[in-house]
C-alpha cells in the first residue's frame, strides 16, 4: 500500500503495534554509460513493492538522493552531505513512530559505507527518543549472501548483478552494456578524485548481464527481506 495515497483518517484507523512501513532510499549517481541515473532508485522501490504485497506492509514515498562518495565528480550525480541525509532520515523516522508505527524498515539500493552508516545513525539518534524496532539495510546485504546464483567475483556498481536487476525491473532504461571494469583503489586512502581509477563507472562485469538472472535476483531479495521483517515484528526487541 503506497504511505502517500492515503488519507489522514486511514492512516488514523488502520496504522497499528503491527503495521510496518518500508521508507526506500535511493541516490542519483552515475552507473556507467548503460544504466540510468535512478539505478539506485528503482531496485529498493521494486523489492519495497514485492515485500509490502507479501506483507501487506505500506511504502513510503522514495528519498532520491543519498551520499556518493566514489562517484561524487561524474557528471549526473547529485550527492547529499553526510549530515543532511542523517538529519533527513533521522526526521521521517521520528514522524513515522509519532504516526503510530512501530516496525519500520530503511532498504536503500545505495550500498556505500558512508551512506549506510548515515542512515544506520539516523536511525540510533531516533531510538534514543522513541521505542519502535528499526531496520536498516541494502537490498546487496542481502545480494551478496545468496547461494542460489553465482557472482563473478568483485561484481559490483554498474555490474553484472545491478545490470541484471534493471534489466528485468525496467529495460527500457537499459542502453546496451559496457565494457568490464575491476578498480584497484589504493588502500586506506581519501581521495579526491576517486573516479580517476574507474572512468568507465564500471566495477564489475555488465557484459555477463541478463534479464533471468535479475528476475531471480529480485525475487530472492523480496523473499529474504520479507521473511527477515517477520522476525522483526515478531521478535521482543
Amino acid at each position: 500500500m503506497l504511505f502517500e495515497e492515503m488519507t489522514t483518517f486511514e492512516v488514523k484507523e488502520k496504522v497499528n503495534e503491527t503495521s510496518v512501513a518500508i521508507l526506500p532510499i535511493g541516490a542519483i549517481e552515475e552507473h556507467g554509460p548503460h544504466l540510468p541515473l535512478s539505478t539506485d532508485c528503482i531496485q529498493p522501490e521494486h523489492v519495497a513493492d514485492e515485500v509490502a504485497e507479501r506483507l501487506n506492509a505500506y511504502v513510503l514515498p522514495i528519498i532520491k538522493y543519498g551520499h556518493c562518495s566514489s562517484t561524487k565528480n561524474f557528471p549526473g550525480t547529485i550527492t547529499l552531505r553526510f549530515e543532511t541525509l542523517t538529519m533527513i532520515v533521522e526526521d521521517i523516522v521520528s514522524e513515522l513512530a509519532r504516526t503510530g508505527f512501530k516496525n519500520v524498515v530503511i532498504l536503500s539500493g545505495h550500498a556505500g559505507r558512508a551512506h549506510m552508516t548515515a542512515l544506520k545513525l539516523a536511525c540510533a539518534r531516533v531510538l534514543e527518543k522513541h521505542d519502535l524496532k528499526l531496520m536498516v539495510l541494502s537490498d546487496y546485504d542481502i545480494a551478496y549472501t545468496m547461494d542460489e546464483i553465482d557472482i563473478p567475483v568483485n561484481d559490483g556498481h554498474a555490474g553484472m548483478i545491478e545490470t541484471s536487476r534493471i534489466m528485468a525491473s525496467r529495460p527500457d532504461l537499459v542502453k546496451g552494456t559496457a565494457e568490464p571494469h575491476h578498480p584497484n583503489f589504493p588502500e586506506f586512502r581519501v581521495l579526491k578524485h576517486p573516479e580517476k581509477h574507474f572512468p568507465s563507472g564500471v566495477m564489475g562485469e555488465p557484459q555477463l548481464a541478463s534479464k533471468e538472472f535479475g528476475e531471480k535476483a529480485n525475487r530472492i531479495i523480496a523473499e529474504r527481506l520479507t521473511e527477515l521483517i517477520k522476525k522483526m515484528v515478531d521478535s521482543e526487541e
